[in-house]
């Protein structure tokens, strides 16, 4: 099995396509589009990308792509991640003498109260693409550090200065695997849809909810997304509790296709439980 994941090496995605699939053979792919177009490629079996985090929200590229995305990847699974962050620098750097943070400018926002603290109220922070690639240019500059986590420290050969750096230890991360299917049917599972309306009338989306409510389907998520045609155009983005071959959970949407004007279903899936 080959499991495409949004690299590189040492980032928190790869932790998570790790736990995913362990002994599977794991790619990494510069961006999320070029990830989860693995997949389409044939490139790789299941692809591993973020989708959101407990402090910054909706994980934008991977909405586009399961959104706008022609012949897009399903969803099949779904893992969570605790996050956390370390201050690391070449081997024998002083705190005091760090005078650049880099990172990825997720993680820099998710250690501002530390970054922000002294000595490193002096230190600017610097924007990298991935918090692996945050450790290589550290590791490449005197006086420079990244925030990263400890597998990136590894394989670069840095020095950990300071763990558990971010602001909330409640930091987590979601993952999605995608596929060119989604999950058959565990008994445990949820199903991810977007909808939209063409025209804005009252009680639409009420409407909506009614469906799930009066067939006592739970939704575990509800959120809003630009459609790009216009100020207040959007399109609504659930996760139901239930697979969508799961008789109360199509009958729901069997009526919601009635009502709206695109209903495009990403997936069902296993829900994640922690271990």
């Amino acid at each position: 099995m080959r499991v495409a994941f949004l690299g590189p090496a040492g980032t928190f995605t790869e932790e998570a396509a790790t736990r995913y699939a362990p002994q599977a053979e794991l790619a990494p792919y510069p961006t999320i589009h070029a990830t989860a177009s693995a997949v389409a490629a044939g490139e790789a079996d299941a692809a591993v990308v973020p989708i959101e985090n407990s402090l910054q929200g909706a994980v934008t590229d991977t909405l586009d792509i399961l959104i706008h995305g022609e012949g897009a990847p399903q969803l099949r699974g779904e893992l969570a991640l605790p996050i956390v962050h370390n201050l690391v620098a070449r081997p024998g750097a002083a705190l005091a003498a760090i005078r650049t943070v880099y990172s990825h400018p997720q993680a820099l926002a998710q250690c501002r109260r530390y970054l922000s603290s002294p000595p490193l109220d002096r230190a600017s922070a610097a924007a990298s693409l991935s918090t692996a690639a945050a450790v290589a240019q550290a590791m490449d500059e005197e006086g420079a550090a990244a925030v990263a986590p400890l597998r990136a420290a590894r394989l670069y050969g840095a020095e950990v200065l300071a763990a558990g750096i971010q602001d909330d230890m409640s930091n987590t991360t979601r993952f999605v695997v995608l596929g060119a299917e989604d999950h058959p049917q565990t008994g445990d599972d949820k199903t991810s849809i977007c909808i939209s309306f063409d025209v804005d009338k009252p009680g639409q989306l009420y409407g909506v909810m009614g469906e799930f409510a009066n067939r006592g389907l739970n939704l575990s998520k509800i959120e809003s997304r630009p459609t790009r045609m216009g100020l207040g155009q959007y399109y609504f983005l659930i996760d139901i509790d239930g697979h969508r071959l799961d008789a109360p959970v199509r009958a729901a949407l069997e009526r919601v296709r009635e009502m709206a004007s695109l209903l495009k279903t990403f997936g069902s899936y296993p829900r994640y439980k922690a271990s």
